[in-house]
């Protein structure tokens, strides 16, 4: 059960990011800068992507033995979730700088 809770854990700080980097743009809007504010956004949004990304490439490493004997999640459903996530990010990366 280890690499699934590595798997949500990874998926966790994702949608924390993208959530503070939404939560950023609004709350930082009328305190600095235009710029800074989407800089900040960006930043905490392009690191979620990352997250996601990362999520899925750990889940789809091999293990080593001893292997587990519960199986492993199916890529599709990884790729799909984390894809899904992956086209958030974009959208709201372009509804930050498209306000």
């Amino acid at each position: 059960m280890a690499a699934e809770r590595t798997y949500a854990a990874w998926v966790r700080t994702g949608l924390a990011a993208l959530a503070a980097g939404i939560g950023a743009r609004a709350l930082l809007e009328n305190i600095v800068p235009g710029w800074l504010a989407g800089a900040t956004a960006t930043v905490l949004i392009l690191f979620s992507g990352f997250c996601f990304v990362a999520a899925v490439w750990r889940e789809m490493i091999p293990i080593a033995p001893p292997r587990p004997e519960t199986q492993r999640l199916p890529a599709w459903l990884l790729i799909s979730v984390n894809g899904f996530l992956a086209i958030a990010v974009l959208a709201a990366l372009v509804g930050i700088w498209l306000q």
